[in-house]
């Protein structure tokens, strides 16, 4: 496992330790325990982890996160902490970094950010930079769902589309930062939202994110 990755996994896996499986999340409708076996299945049930992109495979991806939401909670932590199976994709350090680093550090935001008063994570310049490097790629998936074209930038001045259109509303904070916005957790995420008003509010509420 590559270093951002595997840092944000044991990060993720120490706070669904030290949360405890009823802690409250930003997942509607999730506690820890159901946030823990999401990521578990995601990388270790192939068969089933297409659920979360189509929805023919939904009723499946129910069925096995059900049954791991079952398990000990102790025995998904160490599911995440040990990584994936040799023979999962997710095993490959390129793959790692690429699909686990974002989805890593949103997970343990979904954590951190549930509880009334949290405090931002500081994060240094390389793994900022990393996040915007992944959020440069994911930006036009994450935003294909705004009802407003929207660009997402960095207070250095670095900007991209995450959608073309029109009235455009403009995203500004830290790489951490607008991938939690883009990603569908705007109501937490520390940003400056520029444009029309009502186009901004739309943006808001818009469900971004895969």
């Amino acid at each position: 496992m590559s270093t951002h990755a595997k840092r944000e996994r044991l990060i993720l896996a120490d706070l669904l330790e030290s949360s405890g499986p009823e802690a409250p999340t930003l997942c509607e409708g999730w506690k820890a325990r159901d946030l823990a076996a999401h990521v578990v299945v995601r990388e270790r049930r192939a068969d089933a982890a297409g659920g979360l992109v189509l929805k023919a495979l939904a009723p499946r991806l129910d069925r096995v996160q059900g049954e791991f939401i079952s398990k000990p909670y102790e025995e998904l932590i160490q599911l995440i902490r040990t990584g994936p199976p040799r023979m999962s994709p997710y095993a490959l350090k390129q793959v790692d970094e690429a699909a686990n680093t974002v989805e890593f550090y949103i997970h343990a935001e979904d954590l951190r950010r549930a509880l009334p008063q949290w405090t931002p994570r500081e994060l240094d310049s390389v793994f900022q930079d990393a996040l915007w490097k992944r959020m440069e790629s994911m930006a036009r998936v994450f935003g294909r769902k705004s009802p407003v074209g929207l660009v997402l930038r960095r207070p250095n001045g670095q900007t991209v589309v995450a959608r073309k259109g029109t009235p455009v509303v403009t995203v500004t904070g830290e790489p951490n930062e607008l991938v939690l916005y883009a990603s569908g957790r705007q109501r937490v995420a520390q940003v400056e939202e520029e444009g029309e008003k009502e186009a901004v509010a739309r943006a808001h509420d818009a469900e971004l994110g895969i």
